[in-house]
């Protein structure tokens, strides 16, 4: 495996065979479905223990029916070889345990914001969540609310083409962040239930959508950046 201070990088990450895991932004995640807490328990258990021979620690929540971790290296601001490798052991306590994966369904939400003042209100928004800023952006230490980022009003984003005017003033817009190979099926269900498609000429990348009102959103890849 590579350097482990190296950032592997999207395809990287895939050529690992991580089957899992999925790569949602700069983290890779699984959920457990363990059925039961006490087993959940006994693979928390597990879990920290190998965290803690490999002095590298996951992000766990535990609940009644299942277990979710997530694996980044801060210190990289992304994947490495450390979290290939603890993910490998995470998954042969699982299955050692008969706990089944499932990763359909894995989600992180960030939330944009259009504003030429973001370094002026991160602040706030940092207080009223609870967050700290890093790198700009209001992020919680323990992720139980989402990023936010910033976005120059009226400009296209830099890894994309420039859209249509939207049809409402909107501000605020999700970015629903899904596993490359969960984001069709989401786009599918997203047009199902009333949504239109915007764009796709950024796919894999990501996709911009609107609700019935013309709110948009983009559901978001690691494929392709």
């Amino acid at each position: 495996m590579s350097d482990p201070k190296q950032r592997l990088s999207e395809q990287e990450v895939r050529a690992a065979r991580l089957d899992d895991w999925r790569q949602l932004l700069g983290r890779i995640r699984a959920r457990f479905r363990t059925g039961d807490f006490a087993t959940g328990l006994v693979l928390v258990e597990r879990i920290g223990a190998s965290a803690e021979a490999a002095d590298h620690h996951p992000d766990v929540s535990l609940t009644y029916p299942e277990v979710i971790v997530t694996l980044s290296s801060h210190d990289v601001h992304g994947i490495t070889s450390r979290d290939v490798e603890l993910a490998r052991a995470i998954s042969a306590h699982a299955a050692d345990l008969g706990v089944e994966a499932d990763v359909a369904g894995l989600t992180e939400l960030e939330l944009g914001l259009d504003t030429p003042a973001g370094e002026r209100l991160a602040p706030f928004y940092s207080a009223l969540l609870g967050s700290t800023v890093q790198q700009g952006e209001p992020v919680h230490p323990s992720g139980q609310v989402p990023t936010v980022w910033w976005q120059e009003p009226g400009e296209p984003d830099e890894e994309g083409p420039a859209l249509p005017a939207p049809a409402v003033e909107q501000r605020w817009h999700f970015d629903v962040w899904v596993p490359h190979d969960e984001a069709e099926r989401r786009l599918q269900a997203v047009l199902d239930a009333g949504g239109t498609l915007v764009s796709d000429a950024a796919a894999p990348s990501y996709w911009v959508i609107a609700d019935a009102d013309g709110n948009r959103s983009c559901i978001c890849t690691s494929a392709g950046r």
